[in-house]
């Protein structure tokens, strides 16, 4: 037995289960969430900007930072986001699709 979907893009399959299973949004946004957490996080540690250095440059707190830092939290503007991005000289780029 053969299943036509093999054929597809790479992922395709993956993706279509995310779908039916409902859960492909939810899966993509945490995703998102993480692999920025981690960019920044990486900026950092790279330019050695520490944590207490990092919220002075955004004119917050360290538990604000940490709150960016945190893959789990959804509550993060795209404003804090993009301020972040420029403190450790990189831009955010989002799209629709």
């Amino acid at each position: 037995m053969t299943d036509e979907r093999v054929t597809g893009k790479p992922g395709q399959l993956f993706e279509d289960f995310l779908t039916e299973q409902g859960t492909y949004e939810e899966t993509t946004e945490t995703a998102v969430r993480r692999v920025l957490a981690f960019q920044l996080a990486a900026a950092m540690k790279e330019q050695h900007i520490s944590k207490v250095e990092m919220a002075k440059r955004l004119k917050t707190s360290r538990s604000q930072l940490d709150r960016l830092l945190d893959p789990d939290n959804n509550a993060v503007t795209l404003d804090t986001l993009a301020r972040a991005a420029r403190t450790v000289g990189r831009t955010l780029r989002l799209e629709l699709q």
